[in-house]
């Protein structure tokens, strides 16, 4: 029987749930530290972090919102954030196992939603972002980061062929553009976007994700394979590692 995607992403998250909670490229950066920023600006009543994976937009925006809910695919994800959040003291973190095509929640629930490093996942990314609309008040913010595709065919062919081989349940790392005209689908008026520039060293990335031999073989030969131009882009390094494009669009859901 066919695998549905859903289970392909549980399966590939739930057993390395807690290297994703102890991810140091997951725990920190400027993308963390802006989004805290905006959430103590808004102090949000109830804040959906959409996609959880390891918990960290969940702990960033607990100090400024009266309660969260972390939403995520997988059990075992939710499980070790909620570990988590109990170790660092956090008791207004509340889980729920759901997809983000699919959301149990009312219309209008939240004031605030975050989600970062998730979307690329989704099997429909057009259904996610209507849910997310859905389920947030008028005038609310949504705060969206995610590894971005740099737009050129010859390296969007080259980031998406290595995420795939890494990763089976990944789906696409969306271009600004594609973001910016998604959003505009599901009713988000642009406020504001940011770009940043991560380095993913090769042995953790791998590690990760627990990518199996023959996948780390297939990457380093499309490295090694790729044109000057592609490896200039990605700055790849002689060990594998090589820089990722990240974006953080902050939107705000206008009236229907």
């Amino acid at each position: 029987m066919p695998k549905h995607h859903d289970s392909v992403v549980e399966a590939q998250f739930g057993p390395r749930a807690q290297a994703y909670v102890d991810s140091a490229v997951h725990a920190q950066g400027p993308d963390l530290e802006a989004l805290s920023a905006i959430a103590a600006d808004r102090k949000p009543r109830h804040a959906l972090d959409l996609g959880t994976g390891g918990g960290h937009v969940a702990y960033a925006l607990s100090p400024h919102a009266s309660q969260v809910t972390a939403a995520d695919l997988s059990a075992d994800m939710l499980a070790a954030v909620t570990a988590k959040a109990r170790e660092k003291g956090l008791a207004n973190i509340a889980t729920v196992e759901t997809a983000a095509e699919h959301l149990p929640f009312g219309d209008a629930d939240f004031d605030f939603l975050a989600c970062r490093f998730s979307a690329h996942h989704w099997q429909d990314f057009d259904g996610g972002l209507r849910q997310a609309r859905r389920v947030l008040k008028i005038g609310a913010p949504a705060i969206f980061i995610d590894a971005c595709s740099p737009g050129p065919a010859l390296f969007d062919t080259h980031l998406q062929a290595v995420e795939l081989l890494r990763d089976t349940s990944h789906v696409r790392d969306y271009s600004v553009s594609e973001w910016v005209a998604a959003l505009s689908r599901a009713g988000f008026a642009m406020a504001s976007r940011r770009r940043w520039r991560l380095r993913m060293d090769f042995p953790v990335w791998i590690a990760r994700m627990c990518t199996p031999t023959d996948n780390i073989k297939a990457i380093r030969a499309l490295q090694d394979a790729a044109s000057s131009e592609t490896k200039a882009h990605f700055a790849i390094e002689g060990d594998g590692s090589f820089l990722l494009d990240v974006v953080m669009i902050e939107a705000v859901v206008e009236a229907a």
